[in-house]
């Protein structure tokens, strides 16, 4: 018996052994680039914190939360509130809003930074091209309040320039405001006004990692500049596009709630209904909690599914994807 136990030590020695040295390993790493981990420390803790622990709070999709009786002690309703909301008849009109929003957004918006960043990309003066940068990155650092109030302004039938102008011209005035018909433009507009300068940072950095003897090489055979942004310029940036795109496909549900909510009134409800306002309606002013977070986990199962597929896809066409 002693031996069996003997030969069993023995047996265990060199895992243990194993598991020792990776343990020193690790110490020794650890110890060697504490003060980078260190450095990581406040952004895990922010992901830990706010990112990760909240996540509890999915539960709640599952329950008839009540206030009264807490978290663990509310009812478990199961699936009731996702049935609920399928059901509901608000559930068509809100999805269609919120999928024409982001259809309108991946074909106007999306493209408008990487065609900004190729028209940059061919300014030659560096002073022009620094002004042009700086005067198109701006309106990314003002909040969306503000660039409602400069909409309102600049679009209310009393005053607003663009009604005055028409007004001297045809003689009519539009109230683009409560005019359902003019809502998503306005919303797109605002999008591509406030981001689009900023979102050429990404592809002007990409554009900056093109080998530049492809351009001398092209200019050699005679290729025009319309042929070198065709078939260098753009072959070059594709794998950052497919990134960007996949990542923008698990925003697909989500339109911005600020954005919305300001440009959002009676009027124009039937347009402007989301499912970020619909949640902020249901959440915060009816106090249906449990409710409104079965729909923004819906949001959020879509999501990561429209993520999934389509950098499935992006790989099965032979583009790098996320992962």
């Amino acid at each position: 018996m002693n031996r069996a136990a003997s030969t069993s030590r023995n047996g265990d020695l060199p895992i243990r052994t194993r598991i020792r040295a990776f343990e020193g390993r690790v110490w020794k790493r650890l110890k060697r680039d504490k003060w980078m981990y260190l450095l990581l420390t406040p952004g895990l803790l922010y992901f830990i914190i706010f990112k990760y622990v909240p996540m509890w709070g999915i539960a709640l999709a599952f329950k008839n939360y009540q206030p009264f009786t807490g978290f663990w002690h509310s009812e478990w309703v199961g699936l009731e509130h996702f049935r609920n909301f399928f059901q509901n008849p608000d559930f068509f009109r809100i999805l269609r809003n919120t999928l024409l929003l982001s259809l309108y957004n991946l074909i106007f918006f999306f493209p408008a930074p990487i065609i900004l960043a190729l028209l940059l990309n061919e300014v030659r003066k560096a002073f022009f091209k620094r002004t042009i940068q700086t005067l198109i990155y701006i309106p990314h650092f003002i909040s969306m309040v503000i660039v409602g109030s400069i909409s309102y302004v600049v679009l209310t039938t009393e005053g607003g320039i663009v009604n005055e102008l028409l007004f001297q011209f045809t003689g009519q005035k539009i109230n683009f405001l409560a005019d359902p018909g003019w809502f998503r433009p306005i919303i797109i507009i605002q999008t591509i006004w406030k981001e689009c300068g900023f979102g050429t940072i990404i592809f002007l950095a990409a554009l900056a990692g093109v080998d530049v003897e492809q351009y001398e090489a092209a200019v050699v055979d005679g290729a025009s500049r319309w042929r070198q942004m065709w078939h260098i310029t753009l072959p070059s940036i594709r794998s950052t596009i497919i990134i960007l795109l996949i990542l923008r496909m698990g925003d697909v549900l989500e339109n911005g709630f600020d954005q919305i909510y300001v440009m959002q009134n009676a009027l124009n409800r039937e347009v402007s209904d989301v499912f970020d306002t619909y949640v902020y309606l249901m959440g915060i002013t009816q106090g249906a909690f449990s409710y409104s977070t079965a729909v923004g986990l819906f949001k959020a199962i879509i999501g990561v599914l429209l993520v999934f597929s389509s950098n499935y896809l992006a790989k099965r066409f032979g583009q790098s994807g996320i992962y």
